[in-house]
């Protein structure tokens, strides 16, 4: 698959006789991609009913004209003003019962069965318009779901959908649902919170304390499931109806929906990449690593990510939006770094994407996006990312084809943990995400390139597999860690809890051939580490192992933090960068998976026919290739 390159556009913003130069200054950039018409639901229906085409057919024919292939989004993140009217309880509620109401964007229940129907309507119409038009190459379902935390919604329509999606959950010998075994699985003995109908259930918020994390987590999978379903809803009228591939775009730590069920029903992943933008609001980054990589992102988030949606797309992905400039949205918006737009997408590509798109042609003048940067000025004039990106288009044209390979190293991640791990943190500050990200951080920093999996994958052909934080284990999958023949890392908190969020009997993690079980937990003070043995620290979380696996890392007390049987690992702490680094070089020693140690910044990444250098630190340093000044990037042929 060849790498391009691509921008996304709003000739809905713009006079109409600037858009065929707009398309063509795009290709002379060496762009071939276009996005267009996922929030334009206001301008192709004005009115209930009375649809306006013909803008967007002349938009779509001068840019396919022009030789750039465009991708159509489903405009149902934006409904228009009107459709509050006719359906005025379409909008989603946030936890303290307040409405999420119209002026900005994504204003809608994945629940309101009247919402639902318009979409369907809408995009039935786009689909049998656009479906074999000649110059549409791509679809785009709606726009970055669970945005804003917009998955979560707990109004009425959520109310009646989620009694329903119980029912079917713990269903009984008729159309009701068995009650009891609810009440059962829940434990709501506790506190007196049995229920004797499904109607008398109510959402997980305004309770006096915390819900039950069994209610809790039932409500973060029901959430999830809505969201698959909204999509697949809009994927089956498009798929009768259109030969193109569908894509949805994605966001970076975002984790309230499965992307993986979601995935299934897609054809292409991608994801919306915005490294300084996440530095400041998402990346879990200190003061110290915010200060030192301001101007050029985190080196490990975003390749995270191009990792994980990767795997959600089965092999193929993009990058939908990649920041070119400024943001508007993060608590501070630098300028990046001269040089990183071109190393940002020179990332993507070596992790496997198939396009990257800049966010976007031009800068707006109005709304809420003004501030955002674009590949031009409003005037027209180019912006500094626009070099960049020439620079890119020229250098793809020297450059082969995109060829993939298995990397040496696997790291689960799983949404239904995430979710749990939310519903009992056990601790301040502590999240699923930010553990895994951890992990990550130390197999790149020893230059490892690394496969995301899904928890149901197969593992053959790794030689090394994390699985760290999987609250919720099945037994297939602990079978299939037991028996993939690499080094395996699992926990803290592995398999310690059930579907419905009980502690399971015999305790965990009751991991095939590994003798070794936790006996108590606790969470840590983050002024209160705990010292290893031999360097490294238990920061967050901390478990008594008990057993007669060997012992890898033990406190400065000698008490047991990780022990091992065979080629299985079981770590009971959250391990700061030190004790995860000596975790994983012994893990890579034992697999004999070479490791580098790579100065602060510096990230190697492999495909099938290269070898990429990307020094993301702001000065210049001394690595194995020679001297990579700040922004470079390197590719190596094998």
């Amino acid at each position: 698959m060849n790498r391009t390159l691509g921008c996304c556009y709003y000739p809905e913003h713009w006079p109409e006789e600037v858009w065929a130069e707009d398309a063509r200054r795009m290709v002379e950039a060496g762009l071939t991609w276009v996005r267009i018409g996922e929030f334009a639901w206001s301008r192709l229906e004005p009115e209930p009913g009375r649809l306006d085409w013909g803008w967007l057919d002349r938009a779509i024919d001068i840019l396919g004209a022009a030789g750039l292939r465009v991708v159509l989004g489903t405009p149902t993140a934006t409904p228009p003003r009107w459709m509050l009217t006719r359906h005025p309880d379409m909008l989603a509620v946030d936890a303290e019962g307040r409405p999420r109401r119209f002026g900005s964007r994504r204003h809608y229940c994945f629940s309101h069965p009247g919402y639902i129907e318009e979409c369907r309507r809408i995009v039935t119409l786009l689909a049998d318009r656009y479906g074999r038009h000649p110059h549409l190459a791509a679809w785009q379902t709606d726009n970055e779901y669970g945005c804003h935390d917009t998955v979560l919604s707990y109004s009425d329509a959520a109310r009646e959908a989620f009694r329903d999606w119980l029912r079917a959950r713990y269903p009984g010998g008729g159309n009701d649902g068995d009650i009891a075994a609810l009440n059962a699985a829940w434990g709501n003995v506790f506190w007196s919170m049995e229920y004797g109908d499904f109607d008398e259930i109510d959402l997980p918020n305004l309770t006096v304390t915390e819900p039950n994390p069994a209610h809790a987590l039932a409500f973060r999978r029901f959430a999830s499931d809505r969201v698959a379903a909204f999509n697949r809803a809009q994927v089956e009228i498009i798929r009768a109806r259109s030969d193109a591939p569908i894509v949805h775009n994605y966001m970076g730590r975002e984790t309230a929906f499965d992307h993986f069920a979601l995935g299934a029903d897609l054809d292409i992943a991608s994801w919306d990449s915005y490294p300084l933008g996440f530095l400041e609001d998402r990346a879990g980054a200190s003061a110290e690593r915010q200060l030192r990589y301001m101007r050029q992102g985190d080196p490990d988030f975003q390749a995270f990510h191009h990792d994980l949606y990767r795997a959600v797309g089965r092999g193929r992905w993009w990058v939908m939006e990649q920041q070119p400039g400024p943001v508007n949205w993060a608590p501070y918006n630098p300028a990046p770094l001269p040089g990183m737009v071109r190393l940002w997408t020179w990332e993507a590509f070596a992790h496997g994407a198939e396009a990257v798109l800049y966010f976007r042609w031009r800068q707006a003048p109005f709304a809420q996006e003004q501030m955002h940067a674009g590949l031009l000025r409003p005037d027209s004039a180019d912006a500094p990312a626009l070099a960049e990106a020439r620079a890119v288009a020229g250098e793809l044209a020297e450059a082969g084809a995109v060829a993939p390979v298995q990397a040496p190293v696997a790291l689960i991640f799983d949404y239904a943990s995430s979710w749990a791990w939310e519903v009992q943190p056990h601790g301040a500050g502590l999240s699923y995400f930010g553990l895994v990200l951890d992990h990550y951080r130390a197999l790149r920093r020893l230059g490892l390139s690394v496969d995301v999996l899904p928890p149901d994958a197969f593992l053959d052909g790794y030689r090394m597999v994390l699985a760290p934080g999987l609250i919720l284990m099945d037994e297939a999958l602990k079978d299939r860690l037991a028996a993939c023949g690499a080094e395996v890392l699992v926990g803290p908190r592995a398999a310690c809890r059930g579907p419905d969020m009980g502690i399971p009997l015999p305790l965990p993690p009751a991991l095939p051939g590994l003798d070794a079980t936790v006996t108590r937990v606790e969470s840590l003070r983050p002024d209160a580490p705990v010292p290893l043995s031999g360097g490294g620290a238990l920061t967050g979380w901390r478990e008594d192992l008990a057993g007669a696996a060997e012992v890898v890392l033990s406190d400065e007390g000698g008490g047991p933090v990780a022990r091992r049987s065979g080629g299985l690992t079981y770590m009971g702490g959250w391990g700061d960068a030190a004790a995860l680094a000596r975790l994983v070089r012994g893990m890579a020693e034992r697999a004999g998976v070479p490791v580098r140690d790579l100065p602060p910044g510096v990230r190697v990444r492999e495909t099938g026919a290269e070898r990429f250098w990307f020094n993301h630190g702001p000065e210049s340093v001394d690595c194995d290739i020679g001297m990579l000044p700040p922004a470079a990037v390197v590719r190596e042929g094998l």
